[in-house]
């Protein structure tokens, strides 16, 4: 099976950007999609040939997930189940017979580290829940989950320490999902490639220079991990300020 995330950076401008294209060229059998910036109603957007789940913030123009998938799911939930978790439309879970199906925008720890306590407490909730869902049968995540992991995951680890994306607390909560039983797909095929980037600010030319960070990800329970077969970053196609990932995985 073909799985493709984009962090769209809201989807009515995507659509203007040739957003509709790319998920017919990339023909991926599930096609998700964060920061969609969208209320229910504001947009009538369905790819040809998919089933949309929508997951909408209570505040209008922010965050937001979706999820378009070929085949339907025995059963889709928003959220995590927690109150404080799910106002901002940040978690949809699509259940199929062998796995679970998770597209995720995490939050972001902001300028100064001002929501950094607020992103540790989602982190152990989001861990928690992955953890409970694996036990049932096994899960495919994916999502902007807004943190470089290592050195080798943005082009200026130095200057950046520190910074909300790649301060220890964040890559440390990273380390420890992981940990509990998930795998990085791309590190897993490919776990020297450098300047490999999903996003790029749009200030000092930094997509042009590949001035980047790797914050998209597709992460698999331990136990497919040697089912993957490919992990692609389409740092060729434009539309915002994120390119869309990719995961193939035989299951």
């Amino acid at each position: 099976m073909k799985f493709v995330s984009w962090n769209v950076n809201g989807i009515r401008a995507c659509l203007s950007k040739g957003l509709e294209d790319v998920i017919k060229t990339l023909d991926a059998d599930i096609f998700c999609l964060q920061e969609t910036k969208v209320q229910q109603g504001q947009t009538d957007f369905l790819p040809d040939g998919y089933t949309g789940y929508w997951n909408y913030a209570e505040k209008k123009g922010y965050s937001g997930t979706a999820v378009f998938a070929k085949k339907e799911p025995i059963s889709v939930f928003y959220g995590m189940g927690i109150p404080e978790h799910d106002t901002e439309g940040r978690l949809i879970t699509l259940e199929y017979e062998c796995f679970y199906f998770v597209c995720c925008y995490t939050p972001n720890a902001q300028d100064g580290l001002k929501r950094i306590d607020y992103r540790m407490e989602w982190e152990d909730a989001f861990r928690e829940y992955l953890g409970r869902l694996d036990e049932t049968k096994p899960v495919i995540f994916c999502g902007d989950l807004n943190v470089a992991h290592n050195e080798i995951d943005l082009k200026n680890p130095k200057t950046n320490r520190g910074n909300a994306g790649f301060s220890d607390e964040e890559r440390g909560k990273f380390s420890a999902l992981l940990a509990s039983g998930f795998t990085d797909s791309f590190r897993y095929l490919y776990p020297d490639r450098q300047e490999a980037y999903s996003w790029w600010s749009y200030r000092f030319k930094a997509r042009e220079r590949n001035t980047g960070w790797r914050i998209d990800y597709f992460c698999v329970s331990d136990r497919i991990k040697e089912k993957i077969s490919e992990a692609v970053i389409h740092s060729d196609i434009f539309g915002s300020d994120h390119c869309p990932v990719e995961l193939d995985i035989d299951i």
